[in-house]
Formats: structure tokens, sequence, C-alpha cells
């Protein structure tokens, strides 16, 4: 979910809000993206929870174990059921190449702040009840190098099922765009994001067409790196402005400054 915080006027960016990519009942889609390809993303989990008996599309996730998911603290907040859908490419039919798994237990960063998701921390890991099935749909996410940081403009790409727009339309294809990363130094500029980034977080985008929205967070941020796609970001929060405002890039939880407690955690 990205949905609407409110920030003090002493963050930098002056007149700035942030809004979880999080979405409650609807398949929605990324900002500016087109069809993914089936099986383009096959570590992609569309995160569901239940309500009077019906399930429903709220987060993104990646799968890092056959029996882990990574996603976002923000998504799991709430006390509901949870399931996850693996190798999944249009929620609103069965392809027969889904695998639905339900989350057994759920360990939420322990400095996370649901009252401020600027402070960083906005990551999850799921355990589900049972593993999942690896095959040409369903694959475990790589992860980057502890500590790793992409050069400003590095090619990366957003998948996910959030909203073509703010407030727009709620297609159940999974979507994807290319946000290429912009370096912390700018990113925290005044023109940005300033103060709210920290170096825990990385964030891609910002030219006003491609983003992240409703329905993406938790989902990964897939960034090439010598020939391998690696999950380098979370996504957590975008503009109250628009999920698309200029100079607003989509801002990810940075994975490669959370591996050991990745590893930790998922040993357990």
């Amino acid at each position: 979910m990205l949905r609407l915080l409110v920030l003090a006027a002493l963050v930098l960016c002056g007149h700035c809000s942030v809004q979880y990519i999080e979405d409650v009942q609807d398949n929605s889609r990324v900002v500016g993206g087109s069809d993914a390809a089936p099986n383009a993303w096959p570590w992609q989990i569309s995160l569901q929870y239940e309500s009077a008996g019906n399930w429903y599309h709220t987060c993104g996730g990646s799968l890092i174990r056959a029996n882990r998911v990574l996603t976002a603290a923000h998504c799991v907040d709430r006390d509901v059921n949870f399931r996850v859908s693996l190798g999944d490419h249009n929620l609103s039919v069965n392809e027969g190449t889904e695998q639905i798994i339900a989350v057994s237990s759920i360990r939420k960063h322990a400095n996370w702040n649901p009252n401020n998701v600027a402070v960083g921390f906005d990551i999850a890991i799921l355990f589900l009840a049972s593993s999942a099935s690896l095959n040409s749909f369903v694959k475990l996410a790589s992860l980057p190098a502890d500590g790793a940081v992409l050069a400003h403009n590095h090619p990366c790409i957003i998948s996910g099922w959030g909203r073509t727009s703010t407030g727009g339309p709620l297609p159940a294809t999974l979507q994807q765009a290319p946000l290429p990363v912009v370096a912390h130094s700018t990113c925290s500029g005044f023109l940005y994001w300033g103060s709210t980034v920290k170096t825990t977080h990385v964030c891609a985008g910002g030219n006003g067409v491609q983003a992240g929205c409703n329905g993406d967070s938790g989902g990964p941020l897939n960034c090439e790196v010598n020939g391998v796609y690696q999950v380098h970001g979370i996504a957590s929060f975008v503009s109250g402005l628009g999920c698309n405002a200029y100079l607003k890039p989509t801002v990810f939880t940075r994975v490669s400054a959370y591996i050991s407690w990745i590893n930790e955690v998922s040993s357990h």
C-alpha cells in the first residue's frame, strides 16, 4: 500500500507528504507501465488478505526461500489472515500456474515504526505454511551483496499490481515499468525528497511518468547486475502529491542494507 502520511513542515523538501503503496480490495498496477510477460518475474508474489470470506490483493513481495517471502512491514500491520499467490499473472483468472500458500507467521523489523515510514526499516519476512514448488513460474529472487549501492541512473524495473495512476484504473495483469536509480545524494536534495529519504532507502524514477502506486508496496525493484536480476528494493512510499509526482522518485527499502537481518530471520 502507499497510503497518505503528512510529514512535518521541517522536512527539507517543503510541503511534502508520503503515501504508502499498498492497496485494499483492488487489483491495481504500476503507473506508466505495461503488461509484463507471463513468467517475467517469477519471484513476484501477490500478498492477499481475507475479508468476509473473500481474498483481496493488497501488496507485492519477493520469494527469497521456498517458504519465505520478503515484503514491506507496513503491508502486514493489520491483524488479518494473509496468504500469498505465487506464479500469478492475471489475478482475475486461474491460469493453472498459481500456488496459493497461507502465511503462518510474520517477522517485522524491530525498529519499524508504523507512525513514521520515513525512519526506514520498512521490511518484513513472511513465513509460509508450506514450501513452494519451484519451477519456471515460481523461482527464488536473487538478492544483492551486503551493502551494495547502485550508481545513479542504473537501470531497474518495478513490477507489481499497483494503480496505473493516482486513483486510476485497476487491471489485474502484472505490470512493469523502467525506474532508473536516483543516487541518494540527488534524492536527498532539496528539490527531491530532502531529509525524508535515508541511506537505507533507494530512490528510483521521478520523471513524472513511471512510478509505483497503490498496490505495489512490498514488491521488488528488479535491477540487472552482471546479467542477473537482483531485488535491490522493497517498494515503500511515494509522494502524497501523486504516485508519479515529478522529482519525487518512488522510495524503496534498500535490500542490501538488511542482508544480515534477512539471513538471520529467514534461517529461524
